[in-house]
């Protein structure tokens, strides 16, 4: 998967720390169908300078580290509603991405 920001803000702190959205949108294959993906996600600033525990900034970008469920109504991604995928997120400081998930 490959994705562009599109858009950053700080929604309001959780216990004194800051609480940054992102909003991206990218292209993906699940299962080898073509798919274009909007997402938002948000996070908090934790005291070490991690990002909940499973993200943290690089030169400027920011590197996840996680689970992703999915929930799909279409026949085509039905077979994504039982399984959980793992995945690694890299952002660049130009807001650019790209994630690798695995089953």
């Amino acid at each position: 998967m490959t994705t562009t920001e599109t858009g950053r803000r700080v929604l309001s702190t959780v216990g004194g720390h800051p609480a940054p959205e992102i909003s991206m949108t990218g292209t993906s294959r699940p299962l080898g169908h073509p798919v274009r993906e909007f997402a938002t996600y948000e996070s908090e600033l934790r005291p070490d300078g991690s990002l909940n525990d499973i993200g943290h900034f690089t030169d400027g970008g920011v590197s996840w580290r996680g689970s992703i469920y999915f929930e799909s109504a279409s026949d085509t991604f039905l077979r994504l509603n039982d399984l959980v995928g793992l995945f690694e997120f890299d952002n660049d400081p130009q807001g650019n991405g790209r994630a690798v998930l695995y089953e």
